[in-house]
């Protein structure tokens, strides 16, 4: 994948992040965290927290989406908590393929 399609999925990826915020009336201590995640993991963080936003990425860029969204949710507001899993072999291996954004602040 080019580099062009990682920028803009980690684009789209924070717009939708703060749509959500918007539309759910986050508030300035209100955060999301983000986390590498299996599909079973990502299906625990959906079921244990609402909103959510999950997206399925190819193993081979998970890391480099990672590393975009990261610097996109800091250029847009630096108030962004950042939950980063360093399991970069899991993610090498294909066993993590998807990107979640929860509030911990709400459980469902």
């Amino acid at each position: 994948m080019s580099n062009q399609t990682v920028e803009f999925q980690a684009k789209m990826y924070v717009y939708d992040l703060n749509n959500c915020a918007k539309e759910f009336g986050f508030k300035p201590d209100e955060n999301w965290e983000l986390s590498l995640a299996s599909a079973a993991e990502a299906r625990d963080l959906e079921k244990r927290y609402f909103p959510t936003i999950t997206t399925k990425v190819l193993p081979e860029i998970l890391a480099e989406l990672m590393r975009v969204v990261k610097v996109k949710l800091i250029e847009a507001k630096a108030g962004f908590e950042r939950k980063f899993d360093s399991s970069t072999s899991n993610a090498a291996n294909g066993e993590l393929q998807y990107l979640v954004a929860f509030n911990p602040k709400r459980t469902r």
